[in-house]
Formats: C-alpha cells, structure tokens, sequence
C-alpha cells in the first residue's frame, strides 16, 4: 500500500474519556514520527501529579445546571398529584388513608423524578450535540494503571464499606439530640423496604450522574479541580440536609463523603468509580439503619 493511500484511510475513533493528541510533527505513511504531546486547552483547570489532564469543555453550563431544580421540583409536584389523583379516583381512596400513606406517595414520586431527570438529560445532551449520554457525561470503563481493573473494581468497593463504617462511627460520636427527619421513613415495612430500593439501586445511578457527571465539570471549569471537587461535595452534602435537620454534624459528615466521592472521580476521570464507592457506603449505610432501630432478630418482621 502506498503512502498516498495510506494516508486516505480514515483514523481509528478516539475514546471520548481519552484526551486529543497531536503530534508535533505531520505523519507519515510507514515512519515512526515523534512521540505525541499531550497539550491542554488554555483557560482551563490544569494537569498535576494529583490530578490527570481532563476536558471540561462539556456542551452544558450554569444555565443548565441551574434550570435542574425547577425541573425537579415540577416533575416531583405533578408525579405526587398523578399518584394521589389515581388514589382518589381508581380507588376510591378516603383523605385518611392518603395523609397515612403520604409519605411512601411522596418517595415513589421522587423515584419517578429522578429517572425523569436522566431522560431530561439524555434528551438535553443528545439534542444540544449530539452525542452518546453516558459517555459524554462521564461514565467511561475505569482504566487503573498500576493495579488490575477487577482489583480496582474491588478496592472502590471496599472503600465505600470502610468510608460508610467510618462515618457511622463519626456520628454515634456526636448524635443528634432528637430524632432526624429520615428515621420516620423506618416506621413501617412498606416505607423502609421502597427506602432500600431506592438509596441502593436507584440513587446512586442517578446522584452520580447529576453530580459527578454533570455538575462538577461545570464547577472544575469555573472554580478549577479543587475548588470544583470542593463545590460540588459541599452541593451534595446540603442538597440532602431535609434528610437529616437537626443533625449537623451528621450533614457535615455527609459533605465530606460528597467531597470524597468527587475526588476519587476526579483522580480516575469516571463517574463508575464514585458510583462504585456510593453504591457500597449506602448498602452499609441501610444494613446499619436498620439493625440500629429494629435488632438483628426484627429486621425480617417490620411493621
């Protein structure tokens, strides 16, 4: 093959996690050119031995990230409406049994929120340009250098059990002197078995994504890689003090755990890493809770 046609073949697709390299000499057909040189766009945050180079000149911004909460707040307020309406009219339900089960209504309409959420930023990413979701907003294989990738899949694990045992220990240090709004989702079987679902399965597929995914490349190109990791553990923490008011050092804890969730993201450059530590911290989290309020021996029996 000559060099004329080799050069007309069209270069293998790069992996969208993988920064753009350029070589500081043109190719040729069969020689082996210079290695290529990584360079960074200027203006942005900047590489160092903590943090690997990055690209976050996502296709979103403040606006976006911003127009969330009102979005969230409308879904939540029309699924809840949808729910009790159907309540009312299907079955007939009386204002009793709504104001007694409020509160399960409530959390199946954040449930719906939530996977409305992803499809509202899937549709807003593919529309805007054009690109695959789940790549485009951070969720790429985890590519350890020094250790196996099932290794590093088993030490994210292990981590988010360590970090989950550490923070239960922090906080039976200095507990809440009256009962957190959260303990009242364990009073019946109903409620604590959709909380389980919910905090294991659901939440930290959807949290990762708005978080790590989508809101801390915004605050990285703002505030920069550390002012980025900060802001964005700090938003995550305070977003769920409803959950925990009155305990505020059970919030500040939880801002710690934000900040450590964006920080391993930021050091692997994937979402499925923080994902992975948020998945095992709240599986031990909701195993904890409930042996703390019911006993090893109820847990099977709550009513």
């Amino acid at each position: 093959m000559s060099a004329e046609e080799n050069s007309s073949l069209a270069p293998e697709p790069q992996d969208p996690s993988e920064p753009a390299t350029h070589s500081s000499e043109p190719q040729t057909g069969g020689g082996s050119g210079p290695e290529p040189i990584l360079q960074e766009p200027t203006g942005g945050p900047r590489s160092s031995e903590w943090f690997p180079f990055e690209d976050y000149n996502v296709p979103w911004g403040w606006l976006d990230v911003v127009m969330i909460v009102p979005f969230a707040f409308a879904v939540i307020f029309v699924f809840a409406l949808i729910i009790v309406g159907c309540e009312v009219a299907l079955f007939h339900a009386p204002g009793s049994y709504i104001r007694a089960h409020l509160s399960f209504m409530l959390i199946s309409a954040q449930i719906l929120m939530e996977i409305s959420l992803l499809g509202y930023l899937a549709l807003q990413i593919r529309h805007r340009s054009n690109l695959p979701f789940w790549s485009t907003i951070g969720w790429h294989p985890l590519r350890p250098r020094n250790i196996s990738r099932i290794g590093a899949y088993f030490g994210l694990i292990v981590g988010g059990v360590a970090l989950a045992l550490f923070v239960s220990l922090a906080s039976a240090a200095f507990p809440p002197t009256h009962p957190l709004p959260i303990e009242r989702i364990f009073q019946t079987r109903s409620l604590t078995l959709l909380f389980m679902v919910t905090a294991v399965v659901i939440a930290p597929v959807v949290e990762e994504t708005v978080f790590r995914g989508y809101l801390y490349p915004v605050a990285a190109r703002s505030f920069g890689i550390v002012g980025g990791i900060v802001f964005t553990g700090a938003v995550f923490g305070l977003l769920h003090g409803s959950q925990l008011w009155g305990g505020w050092w059970q919030i500040g804890l939880l801002v710690v755990v934000g900040i450590i969730f964006t920080y391993v993201r930021a050091i692997t450059r994937t979402v499925l890493s923080s994902f992975l530590l948020h998945i095992s911290y709240n599986s031990v989290q909701v195993i904890g809770v409930l042996v703390t309020m019911y006993g090893s021996r109820h847990i099977l029996h709550v009513h």
